[in-house]
Order: structure tokens, then C-alpha cells, then sequence
């Protein structure tokens, strides 16, 4: 199929670029639901071909499956392809049955321990390698570090782990060109601001935190990446599917205001004729601090639907309408202006 053209951003500070459209590793490992190894490898290289070159995995997506399935189709067409994975995790065999605690159905046989201390930064980075059978990866991401994940007290001994040591394992890892770029990939943005305080990073991927629904992390957050000249990956963009016909938010019901809300924007965007999905794909790249967004997909057919919102073409009278509507919070860059 011929490929369609992206408008291509930098990331921080460094010489990569992404297309402005990514593919997230998340839902190819079966999250909620299954998803076969070939329907996998089909999605990945679907999105290469339709024009799309940055693809995100993690070792934590369906225990390393994600892993390998995009290395199973990025080791054929490495070139002009950006990848990026995660380190937190160690992988060890399960002996026994394994007790899945994840959404990822069927996830390879191995149970994780967080690890973001210098060694388990520096083995992380290793055993992705080997996984994906690639020696080369550009972005390198801490997965999942924060109180989200571990609660307030149960993060502190991790993030001095990172403190005392997985950082440098990053820079180190950084400077001598073993990976192109370096960040956190978190649901929640307060963490990242602990993160500037840490040190100089070159990219984030937050998931569900600056989309059509939620502006919350504009202000620091945003304008802080903006002040150290960091990128921002906008991952989770439908805020777990509420934004494209689901009805979860963060990965439950969705609470009765979300969906209130999610009705007065959808009503907006039928009055301009354009899809609810297409607008909340297309609403963070107005911030210039978003380099890409990353929604994920299960199939090539659901890589061609999330193409179509990509392209719709959407009228700047409808940002302002949100705006005057009180739809998105005080501030938000939209095209033209802010909110």
C-alpha cells in the first residue's frame, strides 16, 4: 500500500525524529484481549508500511511477548524505523503456574521484580536486546515508576534505587551511544517533575494525562518540558477507550462526570462533522512540547481506522468552540491560539 506523509518531529534535544503518529506494543501482547502471534507481527508491519515509524514496546507487555513479536518483524526492516522499550522489570522463569496479575491474556511464562537500580537498568537494557534480537534500541524508558504504580511509601526505596544509581546507568547508556534518547514512560505526571529535579531527560510517554478529556499535567508539567527543552510521547489518547466508543476511563468504569463530559465534546465534534477519535488523536499535537502520539492497535484493520481519524481534516472553529465552551482548561494551546 503507498504510504501516507507525516509531519516528522525532534525529539528533546537530540537528532531523532518521529512521525507524529506512533504505534503503542501494549494491546499486540493481548491487553484484555487475545491477540495471535501472526494478527501481532501483521499490525506492526502494516504500520510500517501505511507510513508510521515509531513503535513503542516494553518488557512488561505480556512478559516479554510484545518484545518479540516486534522484534520478530523490526529485524527485517530495522531501517528508518524508531523503537523504543522500557527498563523497572527483571524477567525470571515461574516455576510452576504462573499467577497473571496482568490484563495481558496468555503472557509468556516469566514473573517480573522492579529493579531500577544501576545493575537492573544496565540487565534490563540487555535481556530487551536479546528479546527483541535487535542491538540496537533509540529510546530507553523507566517504566511505571511513581506512586500510581507502587503507592507513596512502596515507590520511595524504588526511586532511590533510581536516584542512587539507574540514572547513571541512562546517561551512561546515552553518552556512549548505546540509545539515542532517554526518559520515564508513567500514567501520572507528578512523578516526571521529580524527574527534572533528578536530572536532564530527553522524552517522556504519558499516558492519559494531556488528552481532549484530561488537561491536568499542562501546568507544570508541560510547561516545565518546554523550559529543559523535553519532549513529550502522549500515549493512552482515547484515555483507556472512553474517546473512541469504550466505557473506560484509566481502565475502569468510567465514572458518571467522565461521561457527561465525554458527551458534551462529542456533541461539539458531530455539530463540525468530525469523529470524536479523530479530535482527541489529533488535540495534543497543538502543544508544542508533544512530539508523537501513540495510540495502540490490535490488527491492520484497526491500524486503517485509526489512519482515517488520523487524516480527517477538522475545521480550527472547532478547538474554539471547545474552548468557549469551557470544554478543555484555561491555557491549552489549540491552533490559533489558546483555550
Amino acid at each position: 500500500m503507498m504510504a501516507r506523509t507525516f509531519e516528522k518531529r525532534r525529539v528533546g534535544q537530540t537528532k531523532l525524529e518521529v512521525t507524529t503518529l506512533g504505534l503503542g506494543g501494549a494491546t499486540l501482547a493481548g491487553s484484555f484481549r487475545p491477540v495471535s502471534a501472526e494478527q501481532a507481527r501483521a499490525t506492526v508491519s502494516h504500520a510500517l508500511d501505511s507510513g508510521i515509524t515509531y513503535i513503542d514496546t516494553a518488557p512488561h507487555y505480556g512478559a516479554g511477548r510484545s518484545e518479540h513479536l516486534v522484534g520478530d518483524v523490526l529485524r527485517e526492516r530495522r531501517e528508518g524505523a524508531v523503537l523504543s522499550t522500557k527498563v523497572g522489570r527483571l524477567f525470571k522463569a515461574a516455576r510452576g503456574p504462573l499467577e497473571n496479575k496482568t490484563e495481558f491474556i496468555n503472557p509468556l511464562p516469566f514473573a517480573p521484580t522492579y529493579d531500577y537500580s544501576y545493575d537492573g537498568v544496565m540487565r534490563s537494557f540487555e535481556d530487551s536486546q536479546q528479546r527483541l534480537g535487535l542491538s540496537s534500541i533509540d529510546i530507553l524508558y523507566v517504566h511505571d515508576i511513581g506512586a500510581a504504580t507502587h503507592g507513596t511509601e512502596g515507590n520511595k526505596p524504588l526511586w532511590e534505587q533510581l536516584v542512587a544509581g539507574g540514572y547513571k546507568a541512562l546517561r551512561e547508556l546515552r553518552d556512549s551511544g548505546a540509545v539515542k534518547a532517554i526518559g520515564l514512560g508513567v500514567n501520572e505526571w507528578q512523578v516526571l517533575m521529580d524527574a527534572f529535579a533528578l536530572g536532564d531527560w530527553d522524552v517522556f510517554l504519558l499516558a492519559g494525562r494531556y488528552t481532549l478529556l484530561e488537561q491536568t499535567s499542562l501546568d507544570p508539567f508541560l510547561a516545565t518540558c518546554l523550559q529543559r527543552g523535553a519532549s513529550v510521547v502522549i500515549g493512552g489518547p482515547f484515555n483507556s477507550g472512553i474517546l473512541a466508543g469504550g466505557s473506560t476511563f484509566n481502565y475502569d468504569k468510567a465514572p458518571e462526570e467522565i461521561v457527561a463530559k465525554v458527551r458534551a465534546l462529542e456533541a461539539v465534534c458531530r455539530d463540525f462533522s468530525v469523529p470524536l477519535p479523530a479530535a482527541a488523536l489529533r488535540f495534543p499535537l497543538a502543544h508544542p512540547a508533544v512530539c508523537n502520539v501513540l495510540p495502540g492497535a490490535r490488527s491492520p484493520q484497526e491500524v486503517d481506522g485509526i489512519l482515517d481519524w488520523w487524516f480527517t481534516n477538522i475545521p480550527d472553529e472547532l478547538w474554539s468552540t471547545l474552548a468557549d465552551q469551557g470544554l478543555l482548561a484555561p491555557g491549552t494551546p489549540i491552533p490559533g491560539g489558546f483555550a
